[in-house]
């Protein structure tokens, strides 16, 4: 048997429809957020880049002046390559992994003990 048919109600079209708006309106910030973290992470890279030719430059020129400016190019390159590791690892990108992780090897735990209890 098929279920009756409800009324036509408009409320749920537009529960609908703002729901869908919110969404959009999330992916776009998320898109945004994205945008903006691809080109920091593509300054950083470059950045990186002028760095290392600048800090070989200086490794061949010995001169006590150039100590100064070598250990702040390294302290610079120490700063962006630690801001192009965390960009890669957020907790945001590691959540859902993680959840997931955690529920299906709980799941697994859980029917290890029902099958060992089954079977002894």
């Amino acid at each position: 048997m098929k279920p009756p048919k409800q009324p036509f109600d408009p409320s749920d079209e537009e529960n609908q429809a703002q729901d869908f708006a919110q969404e959009l309106l999330e992916l776009e910030r998320s898109l945004l957020s994205l945008r903006e973290r691809y080109i920091q992470v593509q300054a950083d890279k470059s950045r990186k880049v002028e760095l290392q030719k600048r800090l070989k430059k200086l490794r061949y020129n010995q001169q006590p002046e150039m100590k100064v400016e070598l250990k702040q190019i390294k302290q610079q390159l120490e700063v962006l390559e630690l801001n192009l590791e965390s960009q890669l690892f957020s907790w945001g990108s590691l959540k859902e992994p993680f959840w997931q992780a955690i529920r299906f090897g709980g799941l697994g735990v859980i029917i290890g003990w029902i099958l060992k209890s089954l079977a002894g």
